[in-house]
């Protein structure tokens, strides 16, 4: 019965899930080759006003939203534009009130909370929730890496290739190239074009992969370096 039941539940899993070619009731503004949401999906709407580039990954449960609510005319321009190549992980969510850009090969661990909108507190004596909200376009360059359980705030301006660690919030500009942890997020680390990383990393950089390898070498020379340690060991 287990095994039945764990059959059925693979088989639901790559029937939701979503693609150009199988978008299920979902019509995307744009949505390029390879790229996939999983199912169970998270809340999305305003799909005509997103954008998703080609080969990305959109984990379970992700929430993508365009506009404050389901059925606005949001006008002719994308209100969330993800690039290509982009692996957004489970649970995350991006909330797209207005403008929020994502660049190619950016990868985000799971629960990350990117927003367009926050709660206004004018007024003390008026509930927080019934305050109108503020709205600032976010952008996120390309090539960046943001950690389980990051919160990108509205206005957030993150560089290329950028890492945001685990747990940090996010507001305000974030250089090319650095190394941003906390709450509020503050550069730990950024790097410098003739003195390299500052302060300097503590590990070795890993050995590039020469030019020309394809996956299907780097796959048997795994395979041979776990032969030769088991013929070691």
């Amino acid at each position: 019965m287990q095994r039945a039941v764990h059959a059925g539940w693979e088989w639901v899993r790559r029937t939701g899930a979503v693609t150009a070619e199988h978008p299920g009731r979902l019509r995307f503004g744009a949505m390029g080759t390879g790229t996939r949401l999983a199912f169970p999906l998270g809340t999305v709407f305003g799909e005509p006003w997103i954008h998703l580039g080609s080969h990305c990954i959109i984990g379970e449960q992700v929430t993508l939203t365009a506009g404050l609510m389901p059925d606005l005319d949001l006008g002719a321009e994308p209100i969330l534009r993800i690039g290509d190549g982009v692996v957004l992980g489970r649970g995350s969510h991006v909330i797209a009130d207005t403008s929020v850009t994502i660049g190619s090969d950016c990868y985000f661990g799971p629960y990350v909370y990117v927003t367009s909108t926050n709660h206004s507190y004018d007024d003390p004596h008026e509930p927080i929730g019934r305050q109108w909200p503020r709205m600032d376009p976010v952008s996120i360059g390309p090539g960046c890496w943001i950690g389980t359980g990051a919160v990108i705030l509205p206005g957030a301006r993150i560089g290329r290739n950028v890492v945001v660690a685990a747990g940090a919030v996010v507001r305000g500009e974030v250089p090319d190239r650095s190394v941003v942890a906390g709450a509020p997020a503050k550069v730990v680390r950024r790097w410098d074009p003739v003195e390299g990383w500052q302060p300097p990393i503590r590990t070795p950089a890993p050995v590039p992969i020469p030019d020309g390898v394809t996956p299907e070498q780097l796959l048997a020379l795994a395979e041979w370096e776990a032969e030769e340690a088991g013929e070691s060991a």
